[in-house]
């Protein structure tokens, strides 16, 4: 995983069970990150603001700290190591654009240790957050930093036209050198607060072979769980107001066509629920635990970092599920199918995998197998459309505007399907309709010849027309909606 398995624990604190990368301890690796990047970033502040131009990409800077250090760098306790600093310039100006000055950069990841999460990804990368928590540092691997390094024009340009994204957030790429050993590491934002507990995480492709949470994992105190997983626990999805609604899946199909279009593929959403119902017993816990309110973050200061924020930008929640607040931590209200209150936090993850010969022979294999549709490893295109078909139909939903009688903060059941006759349908603009059992891109006509009640509405979204029981006559004379007629 990247950002994220990400909302991980702690790594546990004794001494005998510290891990290592690349046998390299992950003391070690802390350490050399927070000498290397004070340094690079320091001496960056004496070059003068400009233009990023196209060979800013393409610029690796070097610079050796020995352990006893130099005219240059600080001594320190650590093996001799190099630090390679790939396209400052380019990162610099990545920073600005969200709002992070070197000053801050530095604090952040330079004045406390770094807490190691305890969830690794399915790569073996280890995961560091700051005190702060605003950052996440991952270590990559060779072909990812690689790929990422070829993206990088691409990128500045989709950030210049639309910094509120749900892509991952890159601030720097850099390199440690030492015994022959390179390791390799990004800082990303942070999706999920380490201080906003997640009831429930889920890693989600949209593909089911496989999509499972392992034994392992579900034994873990935080589990990260998957597709399956979230379809059994969440089966009737995650609902929101229309406005949050269509900003969110905007967002997501926008960033979506940007990786299609770069051949970028088994990403992820990270999705990290928050139960609000619940947060009242979690502060009684902490307060029990006597936690030090001056070790506890405030809101995070990057801008576009929260997934409000990047969905639809600051100052908006919602329809009024949840107030202004800094505890909410900017997460995006929603309510699960019981009614409860949710804060959600997200971010597209595991991007730098390209589909290249590797990943095209692995589905071919796959395929042969295993249903080829279903497998998560897909062609970019197919990828993407699967993916925003499943958050759309699956996971993220429409709180339904006018109500229903039974269950009024949730969508109807879908009425029957009749066989398709001629049709007079009566489309309202104000209906809101969300249907979990047809796919939303495949056409299906609703007889209104077969008995539909006369208080019926044959709703239009997106070319699949939606049967919807509605309020008799005289309750409907007060609806002052917009009405069309259609006739098919």
């Amino acid at each position: 995983m990247s950002s994220a398995a990400e909302n991980g624990d702690a790594a546990p604190g004794k001494q005998n069970e510290e891990k290592t990368y690349k046998k390299t301890a992950s003391s070690a690796i802390k350490g050399a990150i927070q000498l290397g990047i004070g340094y690079t970033v320091g001496n960056l502040t004496s070059k003068p603001d400009r233009d990023v131009l196209m060979q800013d990409f393409y610029v690796v800077e070097s610079v050796f700290l020995p352990s006893e250090g130099s005219n240059l760098t600080p001594a320190h306790h650590y093996p001799d190591f190099r630090f390679k600093t790939y396209a400052p310039l380019a990162f610099r100006y990545f920073r600005e654009l969200f709002g992070i000055k070197p000053d801050d950069y530095l604090y952040s990841i330079c004045s406390e240790p770094l807490i190691e999460l305890s969830n690794p990804g399915a790569s073996g990368s280890l995961f560091f957050v700051t005190s702060d928590d605003e950052f996440i540092i991952k270590t990559v691997q060779h072909k990812e930093a690689e790929f990422l390094q070829k993206l990088l024009p691409g990128y500045y340009m989709n950030l210049n036209q639309n910094p509120r994204t749900l892509l991952p957030k890159f601030y720097g790429l850099y390199c440690m050198q030492s015994g022959g050993i390179n390791i390799r590491i990004v800082v990303m934002n942070n999706v999920l607060p380490r201080f906003m507990r997640m009831h429930f995480t889920y890693d989600l492709k949209g593909s089911t072979y496989k999509r499972r949470a392992s034994r392992k994992e579900r034994e873990k105190s935080n589990p990260t769980f998957k597709d399956l997983d979230f379809l059994q626990d969440m089966h009737e999805g995650l609902y929101f107001d229309t406005e949050t609604y269509n900003a969110l899946m905007k967002t997501l199909q926008r960033d979506c066509r940007v990786l299609e279009s770069f051949k970028i593929m088994d990403y992820s959403l990270l999705l990290g629920i928050h139960i609000l119902d619940h947060s009242l017993k979690d502060k009684e816990e902490e307060t029990s635990q006597n936690v030090p309110d001056a070790k506890r973050p405030g809101m995070q200061k990057v801008l576009y970092s929260t997934a409000m924020e990047s969905i639809q930008g600051p100052g908006k929640s919602g329809d009024g599920i949840i107030t202004e607040n800094p505890e909410t931590m900017g997460g995006i209200p929603a309510k699960s199918h019981k009614g409860e209150k949710l804060l959600l936090f997200m971010g597209i993850i595991d991007i730098l995998q390209s589909y290249r010969l590797m990943k095209k022979l692995e589905h071919s294999w796959k395929a042969l197998v295993y249903d080829g549709d279903t497998v998560s490893v897909h062609r970019p295109s197919f990828y993407a459309d699967r993916f925003l078909k499943f958050m759309n139909s699956r996971v993220f939903k429409k709180i339904q505007a006018l109500g229903s009688r039974h269950r009024p903060d949730l969508v109807p059941s879908t009425a029957s399907l009749f066989e398709a006759a001629s049709l007079a349908t009566t489309i309202s603009s104000s209906s809101l309709y969300v249907n979990e059992h047809y796919p939303h891109d495949r056409t299906t006509l609703y007889s209104n010849s077969k008995g539909l009640p006369s208080s019926s509405t044959l709703t239009l979204e997106e070319g699949t027309i939606y049967l919807t029981s509605e309020p008799n006559a005289l309750e409907m004379q007060d609806d002052n909606a917009s009405v069309l007629d259609v006739y098919l």
